[in-house]
Formats: structure tokens, sequence, C-alpha cells
């Protein structure tokens, strides 16, 4: 779902970059390159997979202290991608969303906890569907350095979480339809300008 959580994943990784940093930095979601893939179990016979893409975030981070970073994104629950627009009119009618253009999905981290040497969980409130809920993202940071073309400070990170569609009271068609979504986060973040 709007596993929004992405960001939630630059918090992560950035939790994890190199020491060059002393104080917060602000970076920006690459939008070209993060995107978050959600899958259900479709009646036993088949997994379903859809996407979000192109949206927009920030991470504060901190390097001495990163349990001090935030992490914030958001995007309209209209930009979902399924491949199929049935599928897209059904998801956005009243079985599911009922949403209008100005929908939003959004995630705030409130914590980062360092599990390892890049790794972190990151919790944080995903609003979706107009429900707030507290989300737990396992994340892990790719890669830290200098983007070789754009020629700026990057990260890079995944993450996954699953979500229950009836705690965002979406769960239409449950326990049939799966109520568990899984979600995959893949993110690069650049320094801001």
């Amino acid at each position: 779902m709007k596993t929004a959580l992405t960001s939630a994943v630059l918090a992560a990784a950035t939790a994890f970059a190199s020491p060059a940093l002393a104080t917060a930095e602000n970076y920006v979601l690459d939008a070209s390159h993060s995107q978050i893939l959600f899958t259900y179990n479709h009646l036993g016979y088949s997994t379903t997979y859809n996407m979000f893409s192109g949206f927009d975030g920030e991470i504060s981070f901190n390097q001495e202290d990163p349990a001090a970073s935030s992490v914030s994104v958001s995007f309209p629950v209209r930009s979902m991608f399924t491949g199929w627009e049935a599928r897209f009119e059904h998801f956005m009618g009243d079985d599911f969303f009922g949403a209008g253009e100005d929908e939003m999905v959004t995630f705030a981290s409130t914590s980062i906890e360092v599990t390892g040497e890049d790794t972190a969980l990151i919790t944080g409130d995903l609003t979706l569907n107009g429900v707030t809920k507290p989300v737990v993202l396992d994340a892990k940071l790719n890669q830290v350095g200098m983007h070789p073309m754009a020629e700026k400070p990057w990260a890079g990170f995944d993450a996954t979480t699953t979500l229950l569609r009836s705690d965002f009271e979406v769960g239409a068609f449950a326990p049939f339809v799966s109520d568990e979504v899984d979600v995959l986060i893949s993110i690069e973040a650049m320094q801001a300008e």
C-alpha cells in the first residue's frame, strides 16, 4: 500500500552513511529511482503486484546521532499503478479508497533504531485512507557515496513491512483476498541543494 514507508527507508539509509556528516543534512528522494511495491494473495490463486512511483520525500539526517534524524513522504492515492485500469478503478471506488483527486498517503518517522552496520528499524506514522497507524520498516542501507553522474552525495536503501488492509479500512473481501499486504520499498535520495 502506500508504503509511504518508502521514505522511511531513507532515514535508515542515512543512519548508516559514512561519517562524512557531523550535523544534520537534508536529502530529497530521487523520484525517478524510488518505488513502493505492494503484493497480496488473490483467493489463493495468484500474487497480485501493484506499485507507487515518482513520489517526493525529505530526510533530515544527523550522522552523529541517527536517532535524531527524520524522514517524511507523501503522494496521491491515485498515483497507484496496477497495470490494469479496471483494477485501478475498483481500488479507487467505494469498496476500497473512494479516493478523490486530492487524497494523499503520508508517512512521517517517529524513531529510528539502528540494528546493525547497515540495518535499522524505522518507526513512523502512516496515514492511509484517513486512518493513521504506526508502522515499522525493516530497512537496509544499500550504498552511500558520491553519485558518479550527478556528482553529489547520494544514498540508496531497501525496506520491507507488512500491513493489514483492515487497519486502514480497506479490508474488503478479506480473508479471501488476503488482509496482509507485503510492502517492498526501494529508494534513492540525493543531498538537497
